[in-house]
């Protein structure tokens, strides 16, 4: 019967219309008030499958509030959310039209949570890494001192290039290059080949097989201040991204409601498509 009837859109209209099935009213009135709901919707084709188009972007909206307020929701899942945020105000627009009594009732309780599309939409890049600690959650103009240390960290590439353009002039090594690992960080990298032309104020780190690696002080200066860039950007954007999450979080009562409302629709949609 449920393979028959389930032509839903979203997981939460799913476990609706499943437990409409499993648990089938038994009060008159309330038989009579779903029905005619059911009945607008089957004769209104090109509303209902408006409808239907719009519910099919629509994650998950109780998983996702559950993950947001448990505090496991990855950048990801904001943006799911926010796709989802983003179909409601066209769906109500759509039921303002409808005359029946139970789909009056869900234009009226059917909250589409605009300012909360916008919070996510404001804050978070569209295409966020699933880490939360590692930095290129937030988008640029969202907040003045991530944008400044991501300049710092852009603008780093650009102190490094100079200065490896500067010390191959002065030194006249040709294939001299700045590199960087995790164990020494910023590093002048100069072949056994030019070993003769190196100047005295370069630091021996490492020999390689064909290779010597060194640093300098304005090099040491530079990599603090690109490094640390790097680590206060990461913390500061982990910051920012849990102050939105539980900013989302505190209003967990009306994503509810607004899912519940989602789930109701799309099972009568659904229902009116069958019929």
């Amino acid at each position: 019967l449920l393979w028959v009837l389930d032509k839903t859109k979203t997981a939460m209209g799913a476990r609706t219309l499943r437990k409409y099935i499993e648990q089938p009213l038994i009060d008159k009135n309330a038989i009579e008030k779903r029905l005619d709901a059911v009945d607008e919707l089957m004769k209104n084709a090109i509303s209902r499958e408006e409808i239907r188009e719009y519910l099919s972007p629509v994650y998950d909206l109780e998983r996702l509030v559950c993950k947001i307020t448990y505090q496991s929701a990855n950048p990801r899942d904001l943006i799911a959310f926010q796709t989802s945020l983003a179909m409601l105000p066209h769906i109500k627009c759509i039921l303002s039209d409808m005359q029946t009594p139970l789909l009056k009732e869900l234009y009226e309780e059917l909250d589409t949570l605009e300012d909360l599309c916008k919070l996510v939409s404001d804050s978070i890049r569209e295409d966020p890494p699933i880490a939360m600690k590692e930095g290129g959650i937030i988008k640029d103009g969202y907040n003045a001192e991530v944008d400044k240390l991501r300049n710092a960290k852009s603008d780093g590439k650009d102190w490094l290039a100079k200065l490896e353009a500067d010390e191959r002039e002065k030194t006249g090594i040709k294939n001299l290059r700045i590199k960087h690992n995790k164990v020494f960080g910023y590093y002048l990298e100069v072949t056994n080949s030019f070993n003769d032309l190196v100047p005295d104020y370069y630091i021996r780190r490492q020999t390689l097989a064909n290779a010597e690696r060194y640093i300098t002080e304005e090099l040491e200066e530079l990599a603090r201040t690109i490094l640390g860039a790097e680590d206060k950007l990461c913390a500061l954007e982990y910051e920012l991204y849990v102050d939105i999450r539980e900013k989302l979080a505190a209003q967990m009562d009306r994503i509810q409601k607004t899912a519940h409302v989602i789930a109701w629709i799309d099972a009568f949609a659904s229902l009116a498509l069958t019929a």
